[in-house]
């Protein structure tokens, strides 16, 4: 890993949506630990990497097949939205340092995205329930693209959204998948993992976060300009 620049360096910032912006990864670890003891299986660590940042449909179907499970892809969605909806109200919030840095990207004008393996009508209600939505210029989703993470379409069509070369655009990701895509990308790519993802392999990003509250994310960033 190389270490951060001093100064402005990317005219715009792509952020992952689960575990990155919001806790949702730490409650679908509750999800898929339950889904499982009802079938009388375990939601081992090396099962959680392998499904970490993969498209829903992609995720489950690796549950099926490390577990040998007869329920369907559909079958395992239908449960997983119900048990995950009981844990929204009370479980969900803003990661540490994602308000304080999407705040600072607003007063600095500099565009800003999602870009999420996540559907379309979760993400628009995880980032509404936190009051994010409206502070992004877009969400790309897994509707917005053919082949999921760690392939880097979704960073590629960001930058093109963004208008800007994937080498001006800095990706913020929790998971190995997602970096792996950002790097493909050609994107700055810093790795901000939570307590799960801290053992997984970041190589290629520009350095590894404690948080989105990093001060080296904000030496990345052109400064803020004061009236």
């Amino acid at each position: 890993m190389t270490s951060p620049v001093s100064g402005p360096t990317v005219d715009a910032v792509a952020f992952d949506l689960d575990g990155l912006l919001v806790n949702t990864e730490d409650l679908y670890q509750h999800v898929g630990s339950e889904m499982l003891r009802r079938r009388g299986r375990t939601f081992d660590l090396d099962l959680l990497d392998a499904m970490m940042g993969r498209p829903q449909r992609v995720a489950l179907g690796v549950m099926i097949e490390w577990h040998g499970l007869e329920d369907t892809i559909d079958d395992l969605a239908v449960e997983t939205r119900q048990i995950f909806e009981s844990l929204l109200d009370e479980g969900l919030r803003p990661m540490p340092g994602a308000v304080a840095l999407v705040s600072r990207l607003v007063a600095g004008g500099l565009p800003r995205g999602v870009a999420t393996s996540s559907g379309p009508d979760f993400a628009h209600d995880v980032l509404g329930r936190v009051g994010l939505l409206e502070r992004f210029d877009f969400v790309l989703t897994s509707a917005d693209v053919t082949h999921g993470k760690p392939h880097p379409e979704i960073y590629e069509t960001a930058a093109a959204r963004f208008g800007v070369q994937p080498g001006r655009m800095l990706v913020l990701e929790d998971s190995a998948a997602g970096c792996r895509a950002a790097v493909a990308a050609g994107a700055v790519t810093v790795a901000v993992p939570g307590g799960h993802s801290r053992r997984h392999d970041f190589s290629g990003v520009r350095f590894v976060a404690e948080s989105l509250g990093d001060p080296r994310i904000g030496e990345l960033l052109p400064p803020v300009q004061t009236p």
